[in-house]
């Protein structure tokens, strides 16, 4: 395995986040992502709350003295009410203790305060029509949420008009509001088609390393099914000889069997190399994995899934095994990594076209260590089909960079 110089720091453990979107959506820097520990809940709560600036306006309100006591104080128990249940939907659609019925209830409590609070204190209380045109954007099923979003607009439009807000205000009202929803409803589609993507790839890695067992079993059964059922008739005749005191006959057929059987060895080793060797698709599928048990986001090429043109077995095996090796060696020493990048690319070089696998981490390096007999293996390994390995520190030397090159044959396939 390869070695490098590994941190003094703690060790990372399964509940411990890095600030990055997991291989899993365990963290939270993007939208719609799930969470699964109560820090991720509150790293969430702190993000959506950057969105209270919008509540600028009904404070100011309230610290003007145009209200009387009463009003005042009715207006600053319903804005923090009103703040309560916008991020008490977070809480809601992030723990799998909630029911998600209760949302609807949290949806009804702010459209009912945006109105209540709109038309009893003024139109610097229409911003809270802002907040729950986003909500239902979120909330609402499909193309409902549309529908939501409009109506929510609409009603603004109207209690605007009924407390006599101008013209000027409504516009700058209304039109944040309709597109803050419409942005939402967007977002949550993407959300949407990012986890159908990732569910698609996982699915394609199973189905990879599906088919290879597949292969093997296929590879089996014609093998040995041809051959023990050879095995078995010589068996019988030499049986059958050996009854009648023909030993001639009889060596004969035993010479057949052993011969049969060794090829059928032969044959089942040669069967067995060829499913033992890796692949760039079943080792993407265990590279996924393996970092995502490590907390480790994987950033891969989506070319890895493909076929090159080019690039025969041997090589890609190789390609295989560097994939495998770089991976293992960041999750066993790369502590602090939280990202790790997997390209492949083609390039020339003085004796030809090559194929390029470069695999990146952003953990704290070699340092000073020597390679270890995992780069040495894959050196080998490379240098059999012609390859070559490049390691050492990646960009500004953070993190570590495996550059492995094997090159491609020429005409149309690999074959």
């Amino acid at each position: 395995m390869m070695t490098r110089m590994q941190s003094t720091g703690p060790a990372r453990r399964p509940d411990q986040q890095h600030g990055e979107d997991g291989p899993d959506g365990r963290w939270t820097t993007y939208p719609g992502a799930p969470v699964d520990t109560r820090r991720q809940l509150m790293v969430k709560l702190m993000w959506t709350s950057v969105w209270a600036f919008y509540l600028l306006y009904p404070v100011q309100d309230l610290t003007t003295g145009q209200h009387d006591t009463a009003g005042t104080v009715t207006g600053a128990v319903l804005l923090v009410v009103f703040l309560a249940a916008y991020l008490s939907l977070v809480v809601i659609r992030n723990s799998r203790g909630i029911a998600r019925s209760r949302q609807y209830v949290s949806f009804a409590l702010l459209a009912g305060i945006a109105v209540g609070t709109s038309i009893g204190l003024g139109d610097a209380w229409l911003t809270l029509f802002t907040y729950t045109s986003v909500c239902a954007a979120i909330i609402l099923p499909g193309r409902t949420a549309l529908i939501g979003v409009t109506a929510t607009t609409g009603v603004l439009a109207v209690v605007g008009l009924t407390t006599g807000a101008d013209h000027s205000t409504l516009v700058a009202i209304g039109l944040p509001c309709l597109l803050a929803g419409f942005a939402m409803y967007g977002m949550q589609r993407l959300v949407t088609t990012m986890r159908e993507l990732r569910e698609a790839r996982t699915a394609v890695a199973h189905l990879a390393a599906s088919e290879e067992r597949l292969r093997l079993a296929r590879d089996l059964h014609d093998l040995l099914g041809h051959s023990l059922s050879l095995i078995a008739i010589k068996s019988e005749l030499a049986g059958r000889f050996m009854d009648a005191e023909k030993a001639a006959e009889a060596r004969a057929q035993v010479a057949d069997i052993e011969q049969v059987a060794r090829q059928s060895l032969t044959d089942v080793r040669e069967a067995v190399s060829g499913f033992r060797r890796p692949t760039l698709q079943v080792e993407l599928a265990a590279a996924r994995t393996a970092l995502a048990a490590s907390q480790i986001h994987l950033d891969a090429d989506p070319r890895l899934a493909e076929d090159r043109p080019g690039l025969g077995a041997e090589e890609a095996g190789a390609l295989a095994w560097a994939l495998r090796e770089a991976v293992t060696n960041v999750v066993r020493h790369g502590v602090g990594a939280t990202r790790c990048t997997v390209h492949l690319d083609e390039t020339w070089e003085e004796d030809g076209r090559h194929a390029v696998l470069e695999v990146v981490d952003n953990g704290p390096g070699p340092g000073k260590s020597q390679p270890g007999n995992g780069l040495s293996g894959l050196r080998e390994r490379l240098e059999q089909v012609g390859g070559r390995l490049d390691a050492g520190p990646a960009n500004r030397g953070k993190g570590f960079r495996l550059r492995a090159l094997v090159p491609l044959r020429p005409g149309p396939t690999g074959e």
